[in-house]
């Protein structure tokens, strides 16, 4: 059975290149931005914007949110924010959780930050809630995060075949998980 109080905690995860909180209120300029970001929109398969309305509501009620967790990305030192994470769709009757994440901008990638959260969050999910296994999309063209997920225990699981028209193309979406033996910290 998982540790439902580890999803209403908040934790604060601490690495050397990045630092994990809570995201909240304070978080809702640079999560409005990083959604205007045409690259990071196109590697998440987001076609909506949100209004600036959309993004402080979403940004003020994760605190108060008991059946995930929304983490935001901020580097140690001067706290600039780096982007956002999220543990969700928790089934505790499995022991699974979905997980996704997006880096503010296409600066902070190949870098090892995206990893060193995702390594966080894993330890966190395995350890302290108690998940077996962890899932995944990701678009197929998304190779850097691909890797990254790889290097972390992930295995490819599925595809659905053009799950994403993007600018006329269609794109793969693949399926991804690890489990809590497979888990890997580097």
């Amino acid at each position: 059975m998982i540790n439902t109080s580890a999803l209403r905690e908040k934790p604060t995860l601490t690495g050397e290149r990045v630092h994990l909180v809570p995201l909240g209120p304070e978080h809702t300029d640079a999560y409005f931005t990083a959604g205007l970001d045409e690259e990071v929109r196109r590697l998440t398969g987001t076609h909506r914007h949100l209004t600036y309305a959309e993004a402080g509501e979403w940004c003020a009620t994760r605190a108060g949110s008991t059946d995930r967790l929304d983490l935001a990305i901020l580097a140690p030192g001067d706290g600039r924010y780096l982007g956002e994470l999220s543990v969700y769709a928790v089934a505790a009757e499995n022991e699974s959780a979905g997980y996704r994440i997006a880096l503010s901008a296409i600066e902070f990638t190949g870098q090892g930050l995206g990893r060193e959260a995702t390594q966080l969050v894993l330890e966190y999910a395995f350890e302290r809630i108690g998940l077996h296994r962890v899932w995944l999309h990701v678009y197929a063209f998304n190779m850097r995060a691909i890797a990254v997920y790889r290097s972390c225990g992930f295995s490819v699981e599925g595809r659905m075949r053009d799950s994403l028209l993007w600018e006329g193309r269609r794109h793969d979406e693949l399926l991804m998980g690890v489990l809590r033996s497979g888990f890997r910290r580097t």
